[in-house]
């Protein structure tokens, strides 16, 4: 009797286990972790255009989340704009080119578009549903504090999170072509 219980538990626990790995995400999954595909953003750019993140595919890409408001974010913008112009014409390793994909967390479009020109953030995609922590985007991606950011591979899948400094010029470094 004492064997078959532990041979019961031992087939339990197997079946359990084979359970929770299957249950597991592989890197063909929507989210929000590094391998996981990220999720689609589709949001008004300031002119009221719908940009799209997905037309991105292609390019290595940045999604930057971001607000006017925010002290850090501004702060770290000059870093953001260097490494956009220093890679925005570079050759990466099965990508077309480096594009940002702005999201603001703004609820004051006067505010988000004149923090974009007085910044100088000279990339197109800009997008927001001035919404603030109440927007759609912040909690498809589980932003809880900005900046953050996420950079996705030419398919679209994150290969890295929260490139703050130097961390984001030393990882497209990493994927310029002839490296």
């Amino acid at each position: 009797m004492k064997r078959l219980n532990i041979v019961l538990f031992a087939a339990a626990s197997l079946l359990a286990l084979f359970a929770f790995i299957k249950a597991q995400p592989s890197g063909n999954v929507e989210g929000t972790e590094v391998g996981n595909i990220a999720p689609e953003l589709k949001f008004q750019d300031p002119q009221g255009n719908v940009r799209d993140l997905n037309s991105l595919r292609g390019n290595i890409v940045l999604v930057d989340f971001w607000a006017s408001w925010c002290g850090p974010c501004r702060g770290e913008n000059p870093n953001v704009v260097a490494t956009y112009k220093k890679y925005k014409d570079s050759k990466f390793k099965g990508a077309k080119g480096f594009k940002i994909f702005s999201v603001s967390l703004d609820r004051d479009a006067t505010a988000w578009t004149a923090a974009i020109k007085q910044d100088g953030l000279i990339w197109p995609d800009h997008v927001s549903d001035l919404k603030g922590w109440q927007s759609a985007a912040s909690a498809m991606y589980g932003v809880y504090s900005i900046p953050t950011n996420f950079l996705l591979d030419s398919k679209g899948v994150i290969i890295a999170k929260s490139l703050r400094g130097e961390a984001l010029g030393d990882e497209l470094s990493k994927l310029v072509d002839g490296k």
